[in-house]
């Protein structure tokens, strides 16, 4: 699960690229088997030629010394660090590899948690992996985050049955079931039940006023 600094830098490395000219997704899988990209950007230069950026976030001594494998494989490359992290490890990093280093704003009224200083440049390198493949993966990826925002905006309506009860069992931990807190799933079941209540009401107050005036009606055309 992501942290909330993780989750804060991706959202500002997100806008930092739309600024710059640059179409952006996180989460890319790369071709011939190079792994996945935390963030891919891409835009054209000058010469009207793809110009690829990767960036892996790192927000943790651990998290930047893991074996894990890094995807960098775009023209320019880059470590994206909190500034106390990059205070740490920024001799460790390749004489290649660029870093944006992270500042969040000191207010929350910006529209965007915070802002990056580029505290080492990248060195250009020859793209790592087919320009088409990686081209195709960019477009996935985007087709993918659209079909998340549609969803979301569409709601509930657009998940099965099932789905909804599986996410319900994940956050199941999440429920406070003996401390006095909110329980979400009470409260789901005691507001339906509260809403066929009221529904059940009005259509017995409607049954009355019809049986009222046909009996009204009836009594009149007896006389």
């Amino acid at each position: 699960m992501k942290t909330s600094l993780t989750t804060q830098i991706e959202e500002s490395l997100y806008y930092y690229a739309r600024e710059n000219g640059a179409v952006v997704v996180e989460e890319v899988t790369m071709p011939e088997e190079q792994g996945i990209v935390d963030t891919l950007s891409c835009r054209l230069d000058n010469q009207q030629h793809f110009e690829w950026r990767c960036y892996e976030l790192k927000v943790s001594k651990a998290d930047f010394r893991s074996k894990a494998k890094l995807s960098f494989i775009g023209h320019y490359n880059y470590f994206v660090l909190p500034e106390s992290l990059y205070a740490i490890v920024k001799e460790e990093i390749p004489a290649q590899i660029g870093a944006l280093v992270y500042h969040p704003y000191l207010t929350d009224d910006l529209g965007v948690p915070g802002f990056f200083t580029t505290e080492k440049k990248p060195q250009r390198q020859t793209l790592q992996v087919n320009e088409q493949e990686l081209l195709y993966r960019l477009i996935t990826s985007q087709a993918r985050e659209v079909s998340k925002a549609k969803q979301t905006a569409r709601g509930l309506r657009v998940f099965g049955t099932k789905q909804i009860y599986q996410e319900l069992k994940k956050r199941q931990p999440e429920y406070d079931l003996f401390g006095g807190g909110v329980n979400y799933y009470d409260r789901f079941i005691e507001e339906t039940q509260k809403q066929t209540v009221e529904a059940l009401k009005e259509e017995l107050e409607a049954t009355r006023t019809a049986y009222f005036q046909l009996e009204q009606q009836f009594l009149k055309e007896s006389e």
